[in-house]
């Protein structure tokens, strides 16, 4: 089983909103406290667990999200996806 934390390759344990705002991240909790997120709905819609799952990965929405100036990471969550998929590979979970 993949050991991912969130949809996008956010890394939760390390986020400060499962203090503040007593997040449980977007694979535990149905509305997000910061309102509704596209990459979110799009991997639910896909059914599948995140973004590293997808055929389209990495699609322009994740880009997007990843290398937004405000609120983006530089490609960190694309690259933790690229991780995950590697250990789920390991495991013979399809990624």
């Amino acid at each position: 089983m993949c050991k991912c934390e969130s949809r996008c390759g956010i890394e939760c344990s390390k986020c400060g909103f499962q203090e503040t705002m007593g997040c449980k991240g977007c694979m535990n909790i149905k509305d997000p406290f910061h309102g509704e997120c596209a990459v979110k709905k799009c991997v639910e819609s896909k059914k599948i667990q995140f973004c590293g799952e997808c055929k389209e990965f990495p699609c322009e929405l994740l880009k997007a999200y990843s290398y937004d100036k405000e609120h983006g990471d530089n490609g960190a969550r694309i690259e933790k996806c690229r991780e995950w998929c590697k250990h789920a590979e390991k495991e013979e979970v399809n990624c």
